[in-house]
């Protein structure tokens, strides 16, 4: 519940045009509500680009969502 809370305040606060950096574990939900994202692997981005995109990526399916 709480986590659910927080990501609607981060996307309330985005609406009003302010850029958030958001770093979380849970990439499924972080995704969700993401224009952009990276996915770092030992301190290097190994995948960039557009959430949506990256939501359907079989590589960050397999090793991020669980799929």
């Amino acid at each position: 519940m709480l986590v659910k809370e927080i990501f609607a305040i981060i996307q309330e606060v985005n609406k009003q045009g302010i850029t958030i950096l958001l770093v979380e574990q849970n990439a499924k939900m972080a995704l969700a509500i993401s224009d952009r994202a990276y996915v770092l692997e030992t301190g290097n981005i190994s995948i960039e680009g557009n959430a949506a995109d990256l939501l359907n990526d079989p590589r960050v399916k397999k090793a991020y969502l669980g799929q």
